[in-house]
This record gives structure tokens, sequence and C-alpha cells, in this order.
């Protein structure tokens, strides 16, 4: 059995005094594709970036790779919801990758050659090397954000958490997208949050419900039960979400008297 590389532990989080995460248990495994879905304020992304080691829990323990995420931060790869990155400034795709290798509070530095080589061969590894030398700002949605997680990539992490990574891309670049992390995640474990309810269910191999609570779900299939869990509702009312079964796509609404 593959062993667990995230273990959380009777977590808790509450920010400016109000509850945003309570009693939170959750093991992922080496070899993971984790979903984590739920509503908006649900505290998904504060999850993730517990996870990541950016904000502290009230209480309970998170371990990655048997350490503190703090001290694991080196063996993590990570695409945050909004990179912040002016599309009108001429830096190159090329140039962003590089910024992977870059060393909080070292400054710049130029490149050395072993930097520039790990930087071709994330772009390349996601299919962008033809464009190393393109601007960012003319890329297309989908091919900045491969860009982006051929920055986290740079460093051969063992973990790669994105947040919400196909917010600016098209159906079919989602699609695209998807099937990108999961052929990476041949090799490396995949943590996102995710609202493409109507996408990934034909990539991901579990799934964790967040909203205050968890529910970890060790399949990929999102279910009638994990609507109800996550928005209070029951697939009879009128529950405005759309779900995955068996692989196809599923209106839920109110039932018809």
């Amino acid at each position: 059995m593959s062993r667990a590389i995230i273990e959380i532990q009777d977590l808790s989080f509450s920010f400016n005094g109000q509850p945003v995460l309570q009693d939170i248990y959750l093991e992922v495994k080496k070899g993971d594709f984790l979903a984590m879905i739920g509503p908006n304020g649900g505290g998904k992304t504060t999850l993730l970036k517990i996870m990541l080691g950016l904000f502290a829990p009230d209480k309970g323990s998170v371990r990655v790779l048997g350490r503190p995420p703090q001290k694991a931060s080196h063996r993590i790869g990570y695409v945050p919801q909004d990179v912040d990155i002016n599309l009108r400034f001429p830096v190159s795709a090329l140039d962003v990758a590089l910024m992977g290798n870059l060393k909080p509070g070292k400054g710049w530095s130029r490149p050395s050659r072993e930097d520039r080589i790990a930087a071709h061969r994330a772009l390349e590894q996601l299919d962008m090397g033809p464009y190393c030398d393109r601007r960012i700002g003319e890329l297309s949605g989908g091919q900045r954000q491969r860009v982006f997680v051929a920055r986290a990539l740079v460093t051969q992490p063992e973990i790669l958490f994105l947040d919400e990574p196909t917010a600016s891309i098209d159906t079919r670049g989602q699609h695209e997208f998807y099937q990108m992390l999961k052929q990476l995640n041949e090799r490396i474990t995949v943590v996102l949050v995710s609202h493409d309810l109507m996408v990934i269910s034909g990539y991901i191999k579990s799934v964790a419900c967040v909203n205050s609570n968890l529910h970890y779900h060790d399949h990929g299939e999102i279910t009638g039960e994990m609507i109800e869990q996550m928005y209070h509702c029951s697939v009879d009312e009128n529950c405005p979400v759309e779900l995955i079964a068996h692989g196809l796509p599923h209106r839920v609404l109110k039932r018809h008297e």
C-alpha cells in the first residue's frame, strides 16, 4: 500500500475570530490525484495554504512528507489561483519558468546553466518547449497555465498543489489541462482545488468535500451524496449544481410532481 505523504489530524482554523475549518482529518497517499471541492467560503483554499505552510492552524497537526510543511517546501510545487504577473511586461515563458529556481531572501542572480536546463526540461515536459522565447502575454490562457505549472516543476517536487488552475481556460482547454495533470500524476502526487465538477471526474483519483468540515472519498466519481454533504441540500431539491455519474454529466434539478 502507498504511504501517506500528507497527514492532517484534528485540525481547526479561524480567521478574525470566525471559524473556517473544524475537526479536519485527512491522509493523502503517494501518487494520489486529489480534488478538493466545495462551496465558496467553505475553506478549500485555506486548507491548501495550511498544507503549504502559509497559514498555521489554531489546533491540530499537519505533516507533509513526514515534516512540518515549512520544512518540506523545497519538495513542494505550487500554482496559486491568481498568478500576479503583468502580461504587458516583456518576459518570456522561459523567464517565468526560471522564476521557480529563485530562492527566498537571496535576491536576483543570473540563472546558472543548470537552472536553464531545468527550466527548458519543465517547459518541454508540458509541450511548451517551442514557446520558450514567446512573451507570456502572447500566450493563450491554457498555455500560460502550463508555463506556471512548469515554474512549479523546475525543482522537481514530489507534490504539486494547484488552486483553481483552469479558472481562465475555456472548456476544451480545461480537458487538455487536466489530461496534462493526469500524465504528471504518473510520477508526482497532485492536490488541487477546483469548481470544475463537470470536468475533473475523468481525471482524479479521490475527492475531499470541504465545507468547514471535510469528507474524504477514495474514488474520483462525484456523486449526489457528496453534493448533499457540501451544499446541505438534497438532490431531490432545487440544488443548483451539476455532478458526474459514471463519467457522464448530469444536472441536479428539483423533482417535478
